[in-house]
């Protein structure tokens, strides 16, 4: 099985880093190379992980920081990644999220 892997998103601090302080310090710089963003999705960017970033902004802010996506991705383990939840009698639980196999309970017959 694959590892699972997370993200951190390090653009505050590579930021911090080339003298850049302030989030809007980006707006222009952006706008240079025909990216437009508000300024509080260029907050959004900076103080938040995104989960979706579209390959012209990525290359953008690599260009505007002088620096490589491995200043601004670092991959690290999933929280959890690799563990199973083992039940009471040993085995791996079997399931999918929050469901989980039960087993079956017989009870007395109806008459």
């Amino acid at each position: 099985m694959a590892a699972r892997l997370d993200y951190q998103w390090h653009l505050r601090q590579v930021m911090a880093a080339r003298g850049m302080f302030s989030t809007t310090d980006l707006i222009e710089p952006l706008a240079d190379r025909d990216i437009t963003l508000s300024s509080s999705q260029v907050y959004r960017l900076v103080t938040d992980r995104p989960e979706r970033l579209s390959l012209k902004i990525l290359m953008a802010l690599l260009d505007i920081l002088d620096c490589t996506m491995d200043d601004l991705i670092e991959p690290v383990p999933a929280a959890g990644a690799g563990k199973k939840k083992v039940s009471a009698g040993g085995r791996a639980e079997a399931g999918v999220g929050e469901l989980r196999t039960r087993r079956a309970r017989i009870t007395g017959t109806a008459q």
